[in-house]
């Protein structure tokens, strides 16, 4: 009984400083597990089992699993303790395999918290199957336990199976009131959600803020506002919510006016205001923010990486990062390197990112899941896609998770090799990976690629029936897109007209390309309609509906659609291409006149290795004494 007062207590001050955005039942987890490992350790053990699970924390803490489980494979006696802790350090590098094998051996009595630990783990990965079924084995089960479940079904979009286990509760807290409360705002049932706020028997900070956040990302900002002036107390979480809510709705000057209202700013404040202008693609006033800065960390820097490879200045991206590695105390983690890889994937740098690679070679992440699929992905649209399957078969198969599995699939599918990638998809099913809603985006989109039509539709239906996976927009864009290319244009608008939600942009441009493609002009219009209801301010649908109407013969509907899109202000965006030499970026943009003909020479030259002298007919200062003299140019 002493225990769980204990841990009652210790929930209720866990609750009162957490952001709800970012709120996972993990703390909660890692708060209230420590009680009640304590209370069934038996004090009586050698302190060298002591010390053993302190390193074992440790070295889990830092990935370092493999060395973590030598600790524990060396142990001479082992308490409940060891166990839970490299259960749980499995789980936190996505080796679920691996923890549950353990798990199934506990030599001593598993607890709640060795229970909940996996169940947690399954949640994490997705797999809320497995996860339901360890739920309903459990022995004992506590209000983690509970809330850990409820939120795997709201992660997992089960929000009815989420509502249904919370009535089902034998005992609620208000962490279990607010994780229904989040989810139902999460998925867009404000009415549902604001129900279960006003019947709260107790309502904390968090039930406030994630309320508000809830009715901001529903587009019900000023209800939000309302909210948000009404709260009996307020922090710097609440202040950051509504900042947050201003910016996702495009108000970002009010955003930012509440941000100089502020009594206190943290570091997540000025974070969250930087983020609000990238939101915005205001990156002036994001690197304005930025620089302003009392202290930054690591956030903020990858905050800014990520606004420039978002705002495609790549350039800039790879000079943040660069300013960072030079910055004192400030080191880049998994996210930094993951983001600024995508600047290199995205430009095709392939010398950035084999220096990035080096970097990234001295650190910890160099074998963590999502930096090595990063650096695949980097490696695959750089043209290296022998470089990254290297990468993905040095790995050992315990270290091969869902995520670089996924990575090696996606890399197969941007180069068109269907067939290898449903046969690394067949393989890592066999090895009892189950796959999630992106493993299914990579192969779709690889028998999109490579015109497997029917083997796009088995593996569509496949995750129609399979449940326990949320499909997205992403799925339904991948099969209009392979039905498309395939020239079945009406199954592919019957499919868009089935869905119950509405249809994104990607969706109808992946119909209207394949419109384009095969010269439909009547369902060619009907996607361009719709696309631009939801993109009014796209020029390229605009142009491509005129181009389906140009190859059938239409000239008058052509013009039409031409003249349109001049009447609403709309241009087209000029052709751009660009070339890396000399660890410098050139770009080459239709009509623009500020490479003159001699620079572009010399670059021609020195790509080539040969030496000719061009007429300097435009004047080049730089290039007087010939191409291979200028200073410029001997940089390259």
């Amino acid at each position: 009984m002493l225990a769980l007062l204990r841990l009652s207590q210790n929930v209720r001050r866990a609750t009162k400083t957490v952001n709800p955005v970012q709120f996972t039942l993990r703390r909660m987890y890692r708060s209230a597990s420590k009680r009640i490992l304590m209370a069934d350790r038996d004090y009586s053990l050698d302190s060298n089992v002591a010390r053993c699970n302190s390193r074992i924390t440790e070295l889990s803490r830092e990935g370092r699993i493999l060395e973590a489980r030598k600790v524990f494979d060396d142990m001479p006696e082992r308490d409940v303790v060891t166990w839970t802790t490299v259960i749980s350090g499995y789980i936190k590098c996505g080796m679920i395999a691996e923890a549950r094998e353990l798990f199934d051996r506990v030599e001593v009595r598993r607890n709640v918290v060795t229970w909940t630990a996996l169940l947690g783990g399954y949640v994490k990965l997705g797999e809320i199957s497995e996860a339901e079924r360890l739920f309903k084995k459990m022995p004992h089960k506590n209000v983690i336990s509970w809330n850990t479940m409820i939120d795997g079904y709201a992660q997992n979009g089960q929000i009815d199976l989420a509502l249904e286990l919370f009535q089902k509760m034998p005992e609620k807290n208000v962490v279990s009131w607010n994780t229904v409360l989040a989810a139902l705002a999460q998925c867009g049932r404000i009415d549902e959600a604001r129900r279960v706020f006003d019947e709260m028997p107790r309502r904390d900070v968090i039930s406030w803020t994630a309320m508000i956040t809830g009715l901001s990302r529903n587009g019900m900002v000023d209800e939000a506002r309302n909210l948000f002036y009404g709260m009996p107390e307020r922090n710097t979480v609440s202040w950051n919510a509504m900042i947050t809510g201003y910016a996702q709705n495009g108000r970002v000057d009010e955003a930012f006016d509440l941000f100089e209202r502020m009594p206190e700013r943290d570091l997540p404040s000025w974070n969250t205001m930087i983020t609000g202008f990238i939101q915005n693609h205001d990156m002036e006033r994001a690197q304005k923010l930025f620089d302003e800065m009392p202290r930054r960390n690591v956030v903020s820097w990858t905050t800014m990486i990520s606004g420039y490879v978002q705002d495609g200045q790549h350039e800039e991206a790879l000079k943040v990062f660069a300013k960072m590695l030079r910055e004192d105390g400030v080191k880049p983690n998994q996210s930094t390197f993951v983001s600024v890889l995508g600047a290199c994937s995205d430009s095709a740098g392939l010398c950035e990112g084999q220096q990035i690679h080096q970097v990234i070679s001295k650190t910890t992440y160099q074998d963590t899941a999502f930096v090595v699929s990063a650096l695949i992905n980097m490696y695959s649209k750089c043209g290296e896609l022998g470089t990254a399957r290297k990468m993905f078969d040095d790995g050992s198969s315990s270290q091969r998770d869902l995520v670089s599995w996924n990575g090696i699939i996606a890399a197969y599918a941007h180069h068109g090799c269907g067939k290898e990638a449903i046969r690394l998809f067949n393989e890592m099913v066999k090895l009892g990976l189950k796959p999630n809603d992106v493993t299914y985006v990579g192969l779709l989109s690889a028998c999109s690629h490579a015109g497997l039509v029917e083997e796009g539709l088995k593996y569509f239906d496949e995750l129609m029936r399979d449940g326990s996976i949320q499909i997205r927009e992403d799925h339904y864009a991948c099969l209009v897109d392979l039905c498309g290319r395939a020239g079945r244009l009406q199954e592919a608008f019957d499919l868009i007209k089935r869905l119950q939600t509405k249809a994104s942009g990607a969706v109808w441009g992946a119909l209207l390309a394949g419109c384009n493609l095969h010269g439909n002009s009547e369902i060619g219009k009907l996607a361009a309609e719709r696309l631009l209801e939801v993109e009014p301010e796209n020029p390229g649908t605009y142009l491509l509906l005129s181009n389906i109407y140009a190859l059938t013969g239409k000239w008058r509907e052509a013009a039409v659609v031409r003249s349109r899109m001049k009447d609403d202000g709309l241009k087209k965006q000029p052709g751009c291409s660009w070339i890396e030499i000399g660890n410098q970026f050139h770009v080459f943009i239709v009509g623009d006149k500020s490479h003159c003909q001699n620079e572009t020479g010399c670059m021609w030259v020195r790509m080539r290795g040969k030496s000719i002298n061009f007429p300097l007919s435009r004047g080049c200062n730089r290039c007087i004494g010939g191409p291979l003299t200028c200073p410029l140019h001997l940089s390259i």
